[in-house]
């Protein structure tokens, strides 16, 4: 009778071990299926998000018979045709519109980040009448669509006779809402009170403090609000499309535009086009690139030891 207890026992301990050791498998089966679904979706994702940009760039290379073919068709490559009609044609007026849209969007953007950091540091540090009531006032120049302040804007500057000069998109392209936003943020978070005071009692005027102590620790805040607005400047459209008419002073982007209208009667401007919005993108992603390392200094940017 003992023998058989014991076998019982032992038979009992053994069981349930074998059970508890029988289901470990599922969970990482599991884990392993719901990464590999997540993997599936994400480059599914990428690949629905990157083909009309691989498209673009295949299409700027083929000429009128490559369209025709499909831009897959690898026979009919005409990169350095394209290239070339954008130089030469209409005495190289591509090359106006590019400099144009670089005058815009560089000015506009460093401009705008300038006065939006400025702005935001002075609604953080200071104290005044009516302070949140002005800024609740910003904020709601936010809610308000680009494409709606337009056409007051094209009456306010006929009026000032500035229609159809560089001053018509500058000067609208300095205004930020969402820039003053950001810039009270960044202010918040990496200008501490501690240094602020600590200047004012070494006698630093507010105008010495904020060129020398504020704004290098809102670097990062002036290069995000400036990527944003510059990305902003440099795609934008109904702006110029509404206060200018000289052909001269097109941005890159109305320019394209007229190319693409230019090509429903007359077909040889279509890989002008295509080629031309290809090479408008450029120097927006090589800015981004170029600038992003600002973006990880800032998250360090302000602290206090």
């Amino acid at each position: 009778m003992s023998s058989l207890t014991l076998a019982k026992d032992a038979a009992a301990e053994t069981g349930p071990a074998t059970d508890r050791s029988a289901p470990t498998g599922s969970p990482s089966r599991s884990r392993l299926l719901s990464k590999g679904a997540v993997n599936t979706a994400l480059v599914l994702a990428a690949v629905y998000s990157l083909f009309p940009v691989l498209w673009m760039l295949l299409a700027a290379t083929k000429n009128n018979t490559g369209l025709a073919s499909g831009v897959f068709d690898f026979h009919h490559i005409a990169l350095g045709e394209n290239l070339s009609g954008l130089i030469h044609t209409d005495h190289g007026i591509y090359l106006r519109w590019c400099l144009n849209s670089v005058l815009y969007a560089g000015i506009g953007s460093a401009v705008c980040a300038l006065i939006s950091v400025a702005a935001g540091y002075a609604f953080d540090k200071y104290h005044f009448r009516g302070k949140e009531k002005l800024f609740g006032a910003v904020l709601l120049g936010v809610l308000v669509p680009s494409a709606a302040t337009v056409i007051p804007m094209y009456l306010m500057f006929s009026k000032l006779h500035l229609v159809n000069t560089v001053w018509a998109v500058l000067i609208p392209s300095v205004v930020n809402p969402f820039g003053v936003y950001l810039g009270r943020v960044f202010s918040l978070g990496y200008v501490p009170d501690e240094v602020i005071e600590a200047a004012r009692v070494d006698g630093a005027g507010e105008i010495r403090i904020f060129g020398s102590i504020a704004l290098p620790m809102l670097k990062s805040g002036f290069t995000t609000i400036m990527l944003f607005q510059f990305s902003a400047i440099w795609n934008g459209f109904f702006l110029a499309l509404v206060m200018l008419s000289d052909k001269n002073l097109y941005p890159v982007t109305l320019g394209v535009y007229i190319w693409q209208t230019e090509s429903v009667p007359d077909p040889s401007m279509t890989p002008l086009a295509l080629t031309g919005a290809t090479v408008a993108v450029l120097p927006v992603l090589v800015l981004f690139i170029c600038l992003q390392r600002y973006w990880r200094s800032g998250l360090t940017a302000g602290s206090v030891k």
